[in-house]
């Protein structure tokens, strides 16, 4: 009856997660929520200025697909100065959100049979885009031992024929580790003589606390295989105005994505297009740091606080806003849910990204609100 496509594709746990919460504290329950991956602060005053001023000047019509001119320069612009990546604007597009950039990705590259390697574990999109599009996922387990980061000999062992792409996302969702300039360039010397596209995701760049963010496409040799992803909504907290964009050196695949957008969405909303090009031309760059520090902040108690906790550990991240908890078993379904009925503490299980016995926490919230579920963690393991 259904479209074999459709079905093969499941509803994202982590939004699930978040919706059952938000539904408890609607009945009047007592609910701490560390589940949803989004800044708890405001977009920077500048940033909503500027989306007034297009509102009142009546920036209200329909833009190219792939963005307006001028924002599409600040992002080839900021994508050299900041980043090392020499992308020009006609290799650039705007979409509504980074997940519609890697889902215009994932649609323009992977044939029936494609394989993806993706490391475990991985953000929950990733192997349901990679299904929808017909393609097999690889998955490669990381463990502590290595920082949650593959090696180069599981990535050699795991290439075939049939390997179309490397999906890396550094800082990651859900661990927070970085993968250092070194440990890509090793990785990249193992898809030296490969035709393996490197789908970088790197929404987290700007929210780092330790050591530094290095862009796969900036290594030697590595900008014609990347497609780099990014967006605004974690480091600016425009998660509600849902602008991502992407930049490759194929104009051929980013044709193939503008045709696939434009049968889509078309182009992403005109008034948010005005308030990035605002954000990106530096307007919102304290606000943006100011926000880290408050992160990094945030991150040193529920870090020092969790490993207090007998029975659970976790070790520190590096960037983004998450604490991946390693838990007393193996069902992390099952602990969630009876910590969320017990304590009214909302965290999301290991499974969603692939791999049991851990848990997710979220601290892009307030240090009063980590204190009291850090408090309530440890009445619920006692």
């Amino acid at each position: 009856m259904y479209a074999d496509r459709i079905t093969r594709i499941a509803p994202s746990q982590t939004i699930a997660i978040t919706t059952l919460a938000q539904e408890l504290k609607a009945q009047g329950r007592d609910i701490l929520s560390f589940s949803a991956g989004e800044p708890d602060f405001d977009t920077p005053p500048c940033v909503k200025e500027a989306a007034k001023a297009a509102i009142d000047a009546g920036f209200s019509k329909y833009t190219a697909v792939k963005g307006i001119p001028e924002l599409l320069q600040a992002i080839a612009q900021k994508f050299q100065k900041e980043s090392g990546l020499h992308y020009t604007a006609d290799e650039v597009m705007v979409s509504n959100g980074a997940k519609q950039c890697l889902f215009n990705a994932f649609q323009a590259l992977i044939n029936p049979g494609d394989e993806a390697i993706i490391p475990a574990p991985y953000w929950v999109s990733y192997p349901e885009l990679v299904t929808y599009s017909g393609g097999k996922n690889v998955f490669l387990p990381t463990d502590a031992a290595t920082e949650f980061k593959i090696t180069p000999e599981q990535l050699q062992q795991a290439l075939t024929p049939k390997t179309k792409m490397l999906v890396l996302t550094t800082p990651s969702n859900p661990t927070g580790m970085i993968y250092t300039k070194a440990e890509l360039q090793a990785l990249a010397e193992v898809l030296k003589n490969t035709k393996v596209w490197v789908l970088s995701d790197e929404i987290y760049e700007k929210l780092v606390y330790e050591g530094s963010m290095c862009s796969f496409g900036a290594l030697e040799g590595q900008l014609e295989r990347t497609i780099t992803i990014n967006g605004l909504s974690k480091a600016l907290s425009m998660t509600g105005w849902r602008v991502g964009y992407l930049a490759t050196k194929d104009k051929a695949l980013l044709k193939h994505m503008l045709a696939l957008q434009s049968h889509s969405t078309s182009n992403i909303n005109s008034i948010a297009q005005k308030a990035s090009l605002a954000a990106l031309q530096g307007c919102a760059d304290q606000d943006i740091e100011n926000m880290r520090l408050a992160f990094k902040e945030r991150r040193d108690m529920a870090y020092a606080g969790l490993n207090e906790i007998k029975g659970l550990s976790t070790l520190k991240p590096q960037g983004a806003f998450y604490l991946w908890i390693k838990i007393p078993g193996q069902n992390s379904m099952e602990f969630c849910q009876k910590l969320l009925a017990e304590q009214g503490v909302a965290l999301v299980p290991g499974i969603a990204f692939g791999v049991e016995g851990f848990v997710r926490m979220s601290y892009a919230c307030s240090l009063e609100q980590i204190k009291a579920g850090l408090e309530r963690l440890k009445k619920f393991m006692a």
